[in-house]
């Protein structure tokens, strides 16, 4: 097991990037949707893509636990926190157009992409303007919201290997399917994306954007910290629908509940621990089982440790 706040790699990791990147034995529910998780060892924001490739082979080098949270929209980070090094990659955030292309990098926001889609009249991004992650976050778990999805508009990415080596990859290469890809399978960490987009006009993309903002605001509850949507639909059914009938909405376990609002949606009510957030969802799941027979399969990320 790694030693927690070994001066070494602290020293290590401060000579590849600025030193106020580097924050030791850092809370992590400060960096996440859900407003949950323990410790990180080391959490650490590189500025640049040889930053990343320099902490990863680090990383290999010294056999230090490595995990890459991005924004944590779409994840839960366990009460026991995360051992060894945390990178997130949210100063990595230019967006720049060129002609009919939109290349992000990784840790900006795919709603911001899709408003600055709209401000170049480029469609293809719309439905991302709900989306709460990062590009990288969207690419890793081919995000979608409204009939879209980013295989729709993904033409390649920049990403870095397991080793260390910086890749330039075409969209087919990163097998993107519902909700999935091969990047957590290739341990890849995506630097920048690059989307094909179509000329379009203004007022068509920004009444298309006004219409979804008004659905997701309407129907969700974003008034709480949550992980957004759970549970991946499963085939033939939909999963806010059979929790719904399963009477569940307003199922609470500590501090978390199953939303009032929006029955795919557990939110962190008041004060939640990861724990109950994570056992609630298990709950959900064994009671949709047992009325349905169907098996809800997450959509959320759970990594960490448990608590001692």
């Amino acid at each position: 097991m790694f030693v927690i706040k070994s001066h070494h790699t602290y020293e290590q990791l401060k000579q590849i990037t600025s030193p106020e990147n580097v924050m030791a034995d850092e809370y992590l529910d400060n960096h996440t949707y859900t407003r949950l998780g323990g410790r990180a060892d080391f959490y650490v924001t590189p500025e640049t893509y040889v930053e990343v490739q320099e902490i990863v082979k680090l990383s290999k080098k010294e056999g230090i636990p490595f995990t890459l949270l991005g924004n944590g929209s779409n994840m839960i980070v366990k009460d026991g926190g995360i051992r060894g090094i945390v990178l997130n990659l949210g100063r990595l955030s230019k967006i720049e157009v060129e002609g009919t292309k939109l290349v992000a990098q990784s840790g900006a926001r795919i709603i911001t992409a899709s408003h600055k889609a709209l401000v170049h009249t480029l469609t293809g991004l719309e439905f991302a303007c709900g989306i709460p992650g990062s590009v990288g976050g969207a690419l890793f778990m081919n995000a979608g919201a409204y009939g879209g999805e980013i295989k729709d508009v993904l033409e390649s990415a920049i990403v870095v290997d397991a080793s260390g080596n910086l890749l330039h990859l075409p969209a087919d290469e990163l097998d993107l399917k519902y909700r999935s890809s091969n990047i957590p399978d290739k341990g890849y960490i995506v630097l920048e994306a690059r989307f094909s987009m179509k000329e379009g006009r203004y007022d068509d993309i920004k009444a298309i954007m006004d219409d979804l903002t008004f659905k997701r605001e309407s129907k969700q509850p974003l008034e709480y910290p949550s992980c957004g949507s759970v549970f991946k639909r499963p085939p033939g059914y939909f999963a806010g629908k059979l929790i719904q009938d399963s009477k569940l909405q307003g199922k609470q376990i500590g501090g978390a509940q199953v939303s009032l609002k929006h029955a795919g949606f557990i939110v962190n009510l008041d004060d939640a621990s990861a724990t109950e957030y994570i056992n609630l969802i298990h709950f959900v799941q064994d009671t949709v089982k047992a009325k349905f027979g169907v098996n809800l399969e997450r959509e959320v990320k759970i990594i960490g440790e448990d608590p001692a």
